[in-house]
């Protein structure tokens, strides 16, 4: 048996020290002497750093250009409605984070899934007959984001795959693999305002499948989906008995002609996880505060997925309190007018992009019913002299520096994505400049033949 003596030594006016010798078989250790070992640095990053990759990020990092000198540079590419500062955030919003941090009751630290009184306000804000909420269904979190993640890290493990859309946001996808879980992409229909490819959803369902995301409204497609449509894509989750969770980050942001359901208002038998958050629709992304909705009317999820989000909850301890303390006055003193008057000018600004882009030869944009976004085809056969839509969108910032995100980001190539949230006479100069990028580079199909028969 190892015996262990500890000797104390003290001289003079040195505090004591501690002699510690380790005697193993009657062998003393000596510092710096370890067998079969030689010290060396050896640092590496981690395996889950290496597997995380943002798509985005990824292209844009290599889209090596500059953009015309002479113009000034219009970017339409960021999903940050306050970039442009036209999308201000209400008064009654800044004025309850304003109270909330003279009181000084906020400066601690909160329970990780958040204040119970600031999830009993969530609960109250979305409950409703057909989708009952109570305080203990609600997590709050640092961001929609932070609520997606949890949401995935404790539905789905490493080896296990998520069904999502393309086109897409493409978090999903850098979220997964950096867990070690495999991403399955459905197909979204263009020609359908796109709807899901439900049949092309369904064959994707295996026994490793740990859950769908829908994503509605749509980023970076600016859709909307119906209510029947919604029923169908709950009847693919039940009979494959799959869980959704549902990004709802743009919820009841949808254009007049349109209406909002959320998915668990109209599931009887599927499990949900909704993620939602201040971000886009109160115009405060920077505020970082999210949340998870659990709807679990048939006790599928249990305790073991509550129990499951309360310990992933507890790795960062919750989302700013300063803004928790806020939530309830936000939530209830936010005028119905502002919701309407950010609507209006995303439709406004909808209706004039769509229109101008759809009178330019070559482009084919997908009208928009909601969020913040507008998709665009480009037909690439009448401009052969790029090769897919990240030559097209590099030569429009060189030449015209417009900048749109090109959508093979969102794993969807021959679009690009266009954001609406900029001034009008912001996008009626983009718009004016994509023309003139077209008109001199479109080609017709008997000059797109000729080409053809040049190389």
């Amino acid at each position: 048996m190892d015996s262990y003596l500890i000797q104390v030594n003290g001289h003079g006016d040195h505090a004591p020290m501690l002699d510690v010798h380790l005697k193993s078989t009657g062998n003393t250790i000596s510092p710096g002497k370890v067998k079969g070992r030689k010290p060396r640095w050896a640092v590496r990053a981690s395996e889950m750093s290496k597997k995380t990759f943002n798509p985005i990020r990824a292209i844009v990092d290599s889209m090596k250009v500059e953009p015309n000198p002479k113009k000034a540079m219009i970017s339409l590419s960021l999903g940050d409605p306050t970039a442009f500062g036209n999308l201000p955030t209400n008064d009654e919003v800044t004025r309850a984070v304003k109270e909330v941090l003279d009181s000084g009751q906020y400066n601690g630290y909160a329970p990780s899934v958040g204040y119970q009184s600031c999830r009993e306000a969530v609960a109250a804000y979305y409950n409703c007959p057909e989708a009952p909420l109570k305080a203990q269904d609600v997590i709050l979190t640092s961001g929609c984001s932070q609520a997606i993640e949890l949401a995935l890290a404790v539905l789905a493990n490493p080896g296990q795959n998520i069904l999502v859309p393309r086109p897409g946001f493409s978090l999903y996808k850098t979220l997964a693999l950096s867990m070690g879980i495999e991403v399955k992409h459905y197909n979204l229909l263009p020609e359908k305002a796109w709807e899901i490819d439900l049949e092309h959803l369904e064959s994707l369902v295996d026994e490793k499948t740990a859950c769908l995301i829908v994503n509605n409204p749509s980023n970076p497609c600016g859709s909307v989906f119906s209510k029947s449509h919604l029923q169908e894509i709950l009847a693919v989750a039940s009979r494959q008995c799959v869980p959704i969770l549902a990004d709802e980050i743009y919820g009841d942001m949808v254009f007049a002609d349109c209406k909002y359901e959320p998915i668990a208002t109209l599931s009887t038998n599927v499990p949900i996880l909704s993620c939602g958050g201040l971000a886009k629709r109160w115009l405060v992304p920077g505020w970082r505060m999210g949340w998870i909705l659990i709807h679990d009317r048939r006790d599928i999820f249990g305790n073991e997925i509550r129990d499951g989000l309360l310990r992933l909850s507890q790795r960062i301890l919750g989302p700013c309190t300063i803004v928790q303390g806020a939530l309830e006055r936000i939530l209830h003193r936010t005028p119905p007018e502002f919701y309407h008057n950010t609507l209006s000018i995303l439709k406004s600004n909808a209706d004039l992009c769509y229109a101008a882009l759809s009178a330019i030869p070559g482009l084919q944009p997908v009208r928009p019913a909601g969020a913040m976004y507008l998709m665009v085809e480009i037909e690439m056969e009448h401009f052969p002299e790029f090769e897919n839509d990240v030559e097209f969108t590099e030569r429009l910032i060189s030449e015209q520096s417009v900048f749109c995100l090109p959508a093979t980001c969102f794993e969807y190539p021959n679009f690009f994505r266009v954001v609406i949230t900029m001034p009008e006479e912001m996008i009626l100069e983009a718009c004016s400049r994509i023309q003139e990028f077209c008109e001199m580079h479109y080609q017709g199909a008997e000059g797109a033949q000729d080409l053809e028969c040049d190389k």
